[in-house]
């Protein structure tokens, strides 16, 4: 059996986690019994006692009844309800800060964990065109910050797949383009990211349907996460993930090696730079 891990300390949910888990255990119940007249599963109070997922108010005040634990949970959980991240992301966004892998199949933009500033600054200007300079700047910001879980060289594993309609597709124009290829090569030489481009040639694949986040943790069961427009589902069914994963597997297939991929990045890069059109 591994030895359970002592919390981060500067992570709340983490702390908050452990003594769910504490109070949990000292009535005597199991997670799936805990999880029962919540009506979320036994992985899902996992994940909560690992601190990958944050506790919402409504679920605190019914752990404090179930457990006898005077509001504790209600009264320390509403700091964690604070995010800098929109409300449909912000729980994928604190999940992923602690994952130890993240696999990543992204249809028409580059992820934001690997986007350039300038890149972002498009897109979220193409997300709130009426919105003033300063709303999209403090946007900016907050993914700029996230994206500094790639600076450790070890963890998580980041492994990507780019439909080839990201590259061609024009963000900003040829020089924001040119950067933001160029940054993924320059991680992809550090040996910091897994990076495959499916092609268009591939033809038919099995994530047609949308793009496609799986995150996995040290101690609590891996996530999937799917998303629309201001719409996003953090997914904890063992079913679902296993799908998803098996999605991802999939998709690694149909895509070009990483070798392959890194000579068309390079290469589509060199004609933004040279400021050729793309179709």
């Amino acid at each position: 059996m591994s030895r359970r891990r002592d919390p981060d300390p500067t992570n709340p949910r983490a702390l908050l986690g452990a003594e769910l888990r504490h109070a949990r255990e000292k009535a005597g119940l199991s997670q799936s019994e805990l999880g029962e007249p919540l009506f979320v599963s036994g992985s899902f109070i996992g994940q909560l006692e690992a601190g990958t997922r944050r506790m919402h108010l409504e679920y605190a005040r019914q752990i404090d009844e179930i457990l006898g634990t005077d509001g504790f949970f209600a009264r320390n959980c509403g700091a964690l309800a604070k995010s800098k991240y929109p409300d449909h992301f912000a729980e994928a966004a604190e999940a992923e800060a602690t994952a130890t892998a993240i696999k990543e199949y992204a249809t028409l933009l580059v992820p934001g964990l690997l986007q350039t500033e300038a890149y972002a600054v498009e897109v979220f200007r193409a997300y709130h065109p009426t919105a003033p300079n300063e709303k999209i700047a403090d946007l900016v910001t907050a993914r700029m910050e996230r994206a500094n879980l790639i600076d450790d060289p070890t963890t998580p594993l980041l492994w990507v797949v780019l439909d080839e309609a990201v590259l061609r597709r024009k963000v900003g124009g040829c020089l924001v383009m040119a950067e933001a290829l160029g940054y993924l090569v320059g991680l992809m030489r550090l040996h910091r990211i897994i990076l495959q481009v499916l092609p268009y040639d591939a033809g038919a694949h099995a994530s047609m349907t949308g793009a496609l986040k799986l995150m996995e943790f040290a101690d609590a069961p891996p996530l999937s996460f799917v998303e629309g427009p201001d719409l996003g589902r953090l997914i904890d069914d063992p079913a679902t993930v296993a799908r998803h994963t098996l999605t991802f597997s999939l998709l690694q297939a149909a895509a070009l090696s990483p070798a392959e991929s890194l000579a068309l990045l390079k290469s589509v890069a060199q004609d933004y730079e040279h400021g050729q059109q793309h179709p």
